[in-house]
């Protein structure tokens, strides 16, 4: 399970949701506060519900708080369910905002929809996919490629190829972190039968696919110069982190002695300063 707190994943979308926001300026579209806004809390409050519905409907044998009693349990359980249905109902009423302010065209409709049948689809049995080894994936893509997408399409209102080519490779990086933090929860993970991807793919595959994810997202960074977006030259930045992340990972692999804490900063590193870097350029321009 992917030891991530929820204030770390809040900041995470925050970040990815600004950046997308930032991009249309650029392109030469004014910044529409109250969309902004609105979208923003929206994203934000998606995000807390995917948090906290993963949790309330996390298997009975594992405990949410270490040394709970069943009444603890189950009161923190229901706690988090009412403040889930609470964030959801206010997500919806933003979102009737953002119609009756003409901010919502179908494009960002339909990203606003996508971000919920994630919300879902991760946490609520019977699909519960964090529990059938696409949690990880699920997760990458709410936070690193819808929640940006809808930053950006409600201030430009359409989707363009320059947003393709940062939230795709971003997508790539954030599931490369959350499949380091499988690596390090792995033995907590066998003892309660978790299926994560880590223990689907196991570890003969997982290793390589993490390289991969790297390398395919500094490719497509690489792209973006022959498209003519030479603005995204900052994302290679962190390149040398993205390094030190697969030789961190390879030596674990290769017998070594495991240096977690560093490797899930690193991979955190490789991730949010990316995002970070790219969305200061668009600001500063």
């Amino acid at each position: 399970m992917l030891k991530l707190s929820r204030p770390l994943l809040l900041l995470l979308s925050a970040l990815t949701y600004i950046l997308g926001a930032s991009i249309p300026a650029y392109l030469g579209k004014p910044l529409n506060a109250l969309a902004f806004w609105l979208g923003f809390a929206g994203a934000l409050l998606a995000q807390l519900s995917m948090s906290l519905l993963s949790e309330v409907f996390r298997p009975h044998n594992e405990p949410l708080i270490e040394g709970e009693t069943p009444q603890q349990k189950e009161t923190l359980r229901n706690n988090m369910l009412y403040i889930s249905i609470a964030a959801l109902t206010v997500n919806a009423f933003l979102s009737y905002l953002l119609y009756a302010n003409h901010a919502l065209v179908l494009a960002s409709f339909l990203f606003l929809l996508a971000s919920l049948v994630l919300v879902l689809a991760y946490s609520i049995p019977p699909i519960r996919l964090m529990d059938r080894g696409f949690g990880e994936l699920t997760l990458a893509a709410h936070i690193a490629y819808i929640i940006p997408s809808i930053g950006f399409i409600l201030q430009f209102r359409e989707n363009h190829r320059l947003l393709v080519l940062i939230v795709v490779p971003l997508t790539a990086l954030a599931l490369a972190y959350f499949l380091i933090l499988n690596f390090t929860a792995f033995e907590d993970d066998q003892k309660y039968r978790r299926a994560t991807l880590l223990r689907q793919l196991t570890w003969e595959r997982a290793v390589p696919l993490h390289h991969g994810l790297i390398a395919f997202a500094y490719i497509c960074f690489g792209f973006a110069f022959i498209f003519g977006f030479s603005i995204l030259w900052t994302s290679l930045l962190t390149l040398p982190f993205a390094l030190l992340q697969i030789v961190l990972l390879r030596q674990i692999a290769l017998g070594g002695k495991p240096n977690w804490k560093l490797l899930s900063v690193t991979a955190l590193a490789v991730f949010g300063l990316t995002t970070y870097f790219i969305t200061l350029n668009f600001w500063l321009r």
